[in-house]
């Protein structure tokens, strides 16, 4: 699903490793001339890669530290706007707020906190794009954040591919006060703007043009899908705001470059952010937790995120 960022990531994890192996040659070559009562110290060129070689060993110790105890607890606050002019011009914004990707485990991180943080946005909607938990150990946590989440604004929620894969006979939300989308359109009204809201689960996909055909185009149209790889038949639909999840941002990501890898078919084209392509927005959230299984539990440079979306009034031409 994404070659290159496997390959990106493989050369990535070699030239980390290559890194520490050199270390480990550096250390074991001044040990063995400690141990045969060499005293004179290295000079010149050895001496220079030497001190190159254990500093970028440290700084890398240093950057690992970082990604597992201090970013993946750093919470992130988004604000977009997005424009339309289906609502009046003298009508105050509509507030949106968009989280994904918990992935949850049984030692909370952010779950606790993230009701609280929600609600000082005070949104009018709060949407979830999918992957709940990474064990069936996390389920009190997860459905506890949600409750919580929940009690805030109507709340609507799609599963993602770990909910299918793993949780497909799990009862992720009920009890919660979440609605879960997965095809039935829902229309709300919020201060005189309509909104028609669906979404799906994935593995549903093949269901897109069925159930967006039945949008209204005089409403303010929202689609909920985890991953953002449906943008080409979400456009032929003309929805005005596509929600998604899933790259995580990467996860790790690289200073002025970004994500190695984000499981989309798409590369890095929708990593993280905010998207338009013909009149559709594609907002695709960074998510809260980590990918679970054998991946490690880190973050770096793709912090924790909530999106808040206000869609404003278009101006006048």
């Amino acid at each position: 699903m994404d070659n290159a960022g496997t390959y990106r990531a493989v050369v990535f994890v070699t030239i980390v490793g290559s890194v520490y192996v050199l270390a480990a040659a550096v250390l074991i070559r001044k040990l063995v001339r400690r141990a045969s009562g060499a005293s004179a110290p290295y000079t010149g060129t050895r001496s220079w890669y030497s001190r190159v070689v254990l500093g970028l060993a440290g700084i890398g110790i240093l950057c690992g530290a970082y990604g597992y105890f201090v970013e993946p607890y750093w919470l992130s606050v988004t604000h977009v706007q997005i424009q339309s002019a289906k609502l009046g011009q003298s009508a105050a914004p509509v507030r949106v707020v968009l989280i994904s990707d918990l992935h949850s485990d049984s030692k909370p991180r952010l779950e606790g906190r993230l009701p609280g943080i929600i609600a000082q946005e005070k949104p009018d909607l709060i949407l979830f794009g999918g992957d709940c938990l990474n064990s069936i150990e996390a389920l009190s946590v997860f459905r506890q954040c949600m409750t919580g989440i929940a009690e805030i604004a109507p709340t609507y929620a799609v599963r993602g591919n770990w909910d299918v894969s793993f949780w497909r006979n799990l009862d992720l939300f009920g009890g919660t006060g979440v609605n879960e989308l997965d095809g039935k359109l829902v229309e709300l009204d919020i201060r005189g703007l309509t909104i028609a809201l669906n979404g799906l689960a994935v593995g549903h996909e093949t269901r897109i043009d069925e159930v967006l055909g039945k949008v209204s185009p005089k409403a303010f149209s929202i689609f909920v899908y985890h991953y953002p790889d449906e943008i080409d038949r979400v456009i032929n639909h003309g929805i005005d705001l596509y929600c998604a999840g899933h790259t995580h941002g990467g996860q790790v990501s690289l200073p002025w470059y970004g994500a190695l890898v984000t499981l989309s078919r798409f590369d890095k084209q929708y990593e993280a952010g905010l998207y338009r392509k013909a009149e559709t927005f594609l907002y695709v959230n960074r998510g809260i937790g980590m990918e679970g299984g054998y991946a490690p539990r880190v973050r770096f440079c793709a912090r924790p995120e909530v999106t808040v979306i206000d869609i404003v009034s278009a101006p006048l031409n």
